[in-house]
């Protein structure tokens, strides 16, 4: 957040506005390998753009989850494998770094139409299963690339892993199964998305502006 303070070149727009379509997979008691089990994830988000380097964002998102603990060695209890499915909405504020000064403009600025980016933030999520709607805060995480095919309009792919600080996305029989007791911190869900997307800025900023009385 200090960054954000520091002197930097000002994006022409203020905000942008988009969503995107994708992958998304848990990591839990019923699976341990990425990827495993996919589903399908939506997001849609409003950016606040305060230069070229940083972005705030604000996203609303839903994955749908499932796993089992057929396919795992070692799982307990060791009788039957435990399936489950569920859908998550999550909300979420996380701050965006641009590795490069992202932006079309005159050569004399160095912006550049592309850019990985880094982000992180928090927010909260809600599971609904049969039996329950469980709800936790979050940490998303990701990493992904940006390309802006015209001055106001922007593709982005981005991987991203988030962490819920609980332990009831699966539903209400994969808790503490090798028991380990579930904190906070200790032994919670992740899920993970992969999604590519669109946005469009709007909310012109006006550099040089001249009001009459």
């Amino acid at each position: 957040m200090a960054a954000l303070a520091a002197p930097a070149q000002n994006a022409p727009y203020k905000f942008d506005f988009g969503g995107g379509i994708g992958m998304s997979s848990y990591l839990g008691e019923a699976n341990s390998t990425l990827f495993a089990n996919p589903g399908f994830a939506a997001e849609a988000g409003v950016r606040y753009l305060p230069n070229v380097r940083w972005a705030i964002r604000g996203t609303l998102g839903y994955s749908s989850l499932s796993g089992s603990t057929k396919n795992m060695d070692g799982y307990v209890p060791g009788e039957l494998p435990i399936e489950f499915k569920s859908s998550v909405i999550s909300l979420g504020a996380t701050a965006e770094f641009n590795f490069f000064p992202y932006g079309i403009g005159e050569t004399y600025k160095k912006l550049k139409r592309w850019t990985p980016y880094l982000s992180v933030g928090l927010g909260a999520c809600m599971a609904t299963y049969s039996g329950g709607h469980p709800v936790a805060l979050t940490m998303p995480m990701g990493f992904g690339f940006k390309y802006k095919v015209k001055p106001r309009l922007n593709l982005y792919l981005e991987f991203s892993m988030t962490k819920a600080f609980g332990d009831k996305l699966d539903g209400p029989y994969l808790n503490d199964l090798a028991g380990i007791k579930t904190s906070f911190f200790k032994n919670t869900d992740w899920y993970s998305r992969l999604s590519v997307g669109i946005t469009y800025e709007f909310g012109e900023r006006c550099e040089t502006c001249h009001y009459v009385d």
